[in-house]
């Protein structure tokens, strides 16, 4: 039965909220999404039971409209980069929101914020996460503030960094943040929680520290997943807490990018355990996950391909957080083109295409894209090793590889906008145009908006290996898509 409320998701195209809106529809609520770039909702199941809204949080006089006749908002914005400025951003947009909700006349906003020790000596970032709660709080409008331990899930930035230093790593030297307490939440379990406060009248006005069944060191957390999979791993222990140098170490061996990774290896700077039962209280039916239960149900996520979201999704980027970019034909851009005309329908050239990339590689001189990934890594850029949330399924503003994809039109388009460090903005675009004769013109094409001279030299250096590369890529794709016709 469908509830009479409309709840406001705030932070759909990210990790939680993305998996929130489902629950709070299978709850029976309905549900407007507030997001800065539509399109990035695209090709989501449930698209088409919520209303969409476009507004830019920096902006307040944007959030009023959006926020009319809702009853309940969740907040769940935030930047997942450190610095000053970003901390600065993150309020400023909190002030801007509670400013709105209370100006449209909302009953109460949900926040989920981060498990930490204010008396720790803590990043900008997380400084900025604690701070917005108290922002949120002490406007008009009335908040319920859950503050998280690290969330475990398929996709989640902590499970991923868990997962590839474990599989990577036979040997593991540990700095001292390996061995603070933490108590990570099952993301399941997260979802719970914040879906039961709407009918939780005695959550309102309280901070709710939630945490799951299990406290452990990240240590622990290393060898409980070595357990799960059957991997024997053994740990090194050092003094040192080395928290920026672990962030690079990171960085260089999981696909996870250090600015991603070092607010969670900062906020193992203390320990981060639930200090009340105030959870438990208010949601006696909840019943949290241990570590390892988490863990079983994230791998058999991954292992049938059923991850509903990534912590990739979120537009955050060696680059900075950026408005998506709006692609237009510019004087001074450099083009490459490569067409083929195929005997085969749109559809087998769209699922060739669409397909590349993550453990399925780049079909053509596949170890000059992994090449060119560790060369971007070596640089502080986001690498090859990102990979793709599904094999087969991909999204508007999802990562892949060290792409972000910009455009998806079913059977027609993808086009993915490039993500590693170039003097310049890149895009690689794939069209598949249906002829009246039945065949399908396939098309190829690299564009380059150079900056300065450097952008210049670049695209001329680039040039001559892009020759060989794209046109054998246009090639195994056209085989890809032949390949695929048959086997229907």
């Amino acid at each position: 039965m469908t509830n009479s409320k409309l709840i406001l998701v705030t932070g759909a195209t990210g990790y939680v909220g993305g998996r929130l809106v489902p629950k709070l529809l299978e709850a029976g609520y309905r549900v407007r999404c507030l997001v800065r770039d539509p399109a990035r909702l695209q090709g989501r199941s449930w698209l088409n039971q919520v209303e969409v809204v476009s507004a830019d949080a920096l902006n307040a006089d944007s959030l009023v409209n959006a926020l009319q006749g809702v009853s309940v908002a969740y907040y769940l914005i935030h930047g997942m980069q450190g610095g000053k400025v970003n901390a600065e951003r993150d309020l400023t947009v909190a002030r801007n929101f509670a400013s709105a909700a209370e100006t449209a006349g909302i009953e109460r906003i949900i926040y989920l914020g981060e498990l930490v020790d204010p008396s720790a000596n803590l990043s900008p970032y997380l400084r900025a996460r604690h701070e917005t709660g108290y922002m949120l709080r002490y406007s008009p409008v009335p908040v319920t503030e859950f503050r998280a331990g690290m969330i475990v899930g398929s996709g989640s930035a902590l499970f991923e960094m868990i997962r590839f230093l474990t599989e990577r790593e036979p040997v593991l030297i540990c700095p001292a943040w390996f061995f603070s307490q933490a108590q990570p939440v099952a993301i399941r379990d997260v979802l719970s929680y914040l879906v039961a406060a709407l009918d939780s009248p005695e959550s309102i006005g309280r901070v709710i520290e939630i945490g799951g069944a299990t406290r452990l060191t990240y240590a622990d957390m290393l060898l409980g997943y070595a357990k799960e999979r059957g991997l024997q791993r053994s740990l090194i222990r050092t003094p040192f807490y080395a928290p920026r140098l672990s962030a690079y170490w990171v960085h260089m061996v999981t696909p996870i990018h250090w600015r991603v990774v070092a607010p969670l290896i900062e906020g193992l700077h203390a320990d981060l355990i639930v200090h009340d039962e105030t959870a438990h209280k208010l949601f006696p039916k909840i019943e949290p996950l241990d570590f390892q239960t988490a863990v079983h149900f994230a791998l058999n996520k991954i292992q049938h391909d059923d991850v509903e979201t990534s912590w990739m999704g979120a537009l955050v980027i060696a680059q900075g957080d950026v408005k998506p970019y709006a692609f237009t034909v510019e004087d001074g851009l450099f083009v490459e083109r490569r067409q083929v005309l195929l005997d085969l329908p749109a559809e087998a050239v769209f699922r060739a295409y669409t397909g590349i990339g993550g453990e399925r590689g780049w079909m053509y001189m596949d170890w000059s894209w992994t090449l060119r990934g560790w060369m971007d890594k070596a640089i502080g850029g986001v690498g090859l090793r990102r990979g793709r949330r599904h094999p087969d399924e991909i999204l508007t503003g999802e990562s892949l590889d060290f792409w972000r994809v910009e455009l998806v039109e079913p059977n027609r388009i993808m086009r993915l906008r490039a993500e590693m460090k170039v003097p310049g903005k890149a895009w690689l675009e794939f069209i598949s145009e249906p002829q009246a004769d039945g065949k399908t013109l396939f098309t190829v094409c690299a564009y380059f908006e150079a900056f300065g001279v450097p952008g210049f030299l670049y695209w001329y250096a680039m040039w001559p290996f892009h020759k060989f590369i794209f046109d054998g890529l246009t090639k195994q794709l056209a085989s890809r898509a032949r390949d695929l016709n048959q086997a229907q």
